[in-house]
């Protein structure tokens, strides 16, 4: 795995050993910045990396012009993987880590700007993108029109984010499902 664009184009993560992290991968990654640039969504955004695992998500962000990102997992190797990756590509002072559930974010702190781009990468086949998504909303996590980018297994039911948002891009790549939402 490498980052695919912008400073650090070409530098490699490092990567799990185990099962417990499932990264995107770079073919995934390069179809969801092409549809985000379309769409002006990297540049000086707020990201939040929620399940960060190695944090390629995030980091891809910092790397193509986003101003900062929040990483946030609940297991803890996630985070140490994200942050020595962060350190290594020089990334590492515009991170931030958190350690927690995604779902049970609570309310955001005043020292913490909105997010305005979001990335949702969930242990596949848990539904844990509807509880997400309503944790984001309640804490007050999310900027005004904030763009929400969710992988999933490809026959994910996401239905329940039809009131929570607007589906602006719906792909499949193999065994992963990509959509963004728009968040109202």
């Amino acid at each position: 795995m490498r980052i695919i664009g912008g400073s650090c184009r070409g530098h490699p993560l490092k990567t799990p050993t185990g099962q417990d992290i499932r990264p995107t991968s770079d073919k995934v990654r390069l179809a969801v910045f092409n549809a985000l640039f379309s769409r002006s969504a990297v540049a000086d955004a707020k990201v939040l990396d929620a399940f960060c695992g190695t944090g390629a998500l995030g980091l891809e962000a910092l790397s193509q012009g986003a101003d900062e990102c929040l990483f946030l997992d609940a297991l803890r190797t996630s985070l140490a993987l994200a942050k020595e990756n962060a350190n290594q590509l020089g990334l590492i002072d515009q991170a931030q880590f958190r350690f927690g559930e995604s779902q049970k974010l609570g309310k955001r702190d005043e020292a913490i700007a909105p997010r305005t781009l979001i990335f949702l990468d969930p242990p596949y086949r848990k539904d844990l993108v509807p509880q997400t998504v309503a944790a984001l909303l309640a804490g007050e996590w999310c900027a005004e029109e904030a763009i929400l980018v969710v992988e999933t297994e490809k026959e994910a039911d996401l239905s329940e984010l039809e009131e929570m948002a607007s589906m602006i891009f719906d792909k499949t790549y193999g065994e992963t499902r990509v959509t963004f939402w728009r968040l109202t």
